[in-house]
């Protein structure tokens, strides 16, 4: 291949991209804003599905490295009543196909398997523009600047990419997470620890809910959900002290009066400053017409709320794009009509099923639709 293949965003669509044109002898370059790997956290536990996540990593020729990164019994999963009464309860007995691991180790791997140099850290994208005959040009902040003759937006919810396409934008879904950790929670957060179990637990009603996992050792990793208009949220300070409420956790901890201690107490006995994160989509089934030399993987194409798909289709999203780019080496233009022909629907797909998931989660028959649900499976 003779093109030049700028990929902006350094997150799992973006490296598993990189990664599957390496294997195929095919260079690219990956433009990240953050100034190094470990400028940040990367989240919690991802769930690598055998129909999506899973074949990414085979074409990536990493399988056998991420079964190594597997982190065993985490598929066990428990729902409770807000009350705390276990409602439902299976343990991890190796077969679910869906196998746990922490999102920053696998994107460590997959860096780990790039060329030194790929990833061109501190780039934050400034501009982009079309120079024509399907080249574009990426400004960055530092000054500097690319042009190329292939341009991936792999840059998440607010890529700078995608008006290049589209002129849709996220919006927020009526909904949004707190985040919390509780470390070493075996020994100094006992209650907690044994109400979540040894993988996953849902604790929800109507509106709202609170999810852990158990991550590496034993820590839990809880998103705390509340459906609420973002300026409800806007009006509690998560960083630091409320005068009139003592904290933030504690003003949301208040939407949970009554629910049994061991659960509130993974968002009021945080060992973490409890973090606030709103939900956005884009449009459900969006496309856009092609336009020479540009595309999109990951959250930049099809941005959902959490559904548990998202990793698992960027992972998807960037090999199978790499694929299509080693099928096609002379004619770019047929790669991206291909890769774009099966990614729009299967997107739209995923943001089907994901609108049934938070239904289950938080619509007026939970939990007990979740546990029949889980039960069918």
């Amino acid at each position: 291949m003779t093109t030049d293949i700028t990929i902006i965003g350094a997150g799992l669509a973006g490296l598993t991209l990189a990664r599957v044109l390496h294997v195929h002898g095919i260079p690219a370059t990956v433009h990240e804003a953050e100034a190094s790997a470990g400028a940040r956290s990367q989240g919690g536990m991802l769930d690598i599905h055998e129909d999506n996540g899973q074949p990414a990593l085979e074409a990536a020729g990493l399988t056998d490295a991420f079964r190594d990164l597997v982190l065993e019994g985490r598929q066990a999963v428990r729902v409770l009543d807000p009350d705390g009464t276990v409602l439902f309860d299976r343990a991890d007995d190796g077969t679910g196909g869906r196998p746990e691991v922490q999102r920053g180790e696998l994107r460590q791997l997959l860096l780990d398997s790039l060329p030194p140099g790929t990833v061109r850290w501190g780039h934050k994208v400034s501009g982009v523009r079309s120079l024509g005959g399907g080249r574009h040009e990426v400004a960055f902040t530092d000054g500097t600047s690319v042009d190329t003759g292939l341009l991936v937006g792999a840059d998440g919810a607010w890529s700078r990419v995608r008006p290049l396409l589209t002129d849709a934008r996220p919006e927020y879904t009526g909904r949004s997470f707190v985040e919390t950790y509780l470390f070493d929670s075996d020994t100094r957060h006992p209650a907690a620890s044994k109400a979540v179990g040894g993988g996953s637990m849902f604790a929800l009603a109507p509106g709202r809910g609170i999810q852990a996992h158990r991550e590496k050792g034993d820590t839990l990793h809880t998103y705390v959900a509340l459906t609420r208009p973002r300026d409800w949220f806007d009006a509690i300070d998560f960083t630091g002290p409320e005068a009139d409420a003592g904290s933030a956790a504690a003003r949301v901890a208040r939407e949970f009066d009554g629910w049994a201690p061991e659960l509130t107490a993974l968002l009021t006995d945080s060992d973490s400053g409890p973090v606030l994160r709103p939900l956005y989509a884009l449009p459900a089934g969006l496309r856009w017409d092609r336009v020479p030399g540009v595309t999109l993987v990951g959250d930049a194409a099809h941005l959902a709320a959490p559904n548990g798909e998202g990793a698992n289709l960027a992972l998807y999203d960037g090999a199978e794009l790499g694929l299509a780019l080693a099928a096609h080496p002379d004619d770019i233009e047929a790669a991206l009509t291909a890769y774009e022909r099966a990614m729009f629907p299967r997107a739209a797909r995923a943001a089907e099923e994901g609108a049934q998931l938070h239904d289950l989660l938080f619509g007026e028959d939970t939990p007990h639709g979740l546990v029949t649900a889980f039960a069918g499976h």
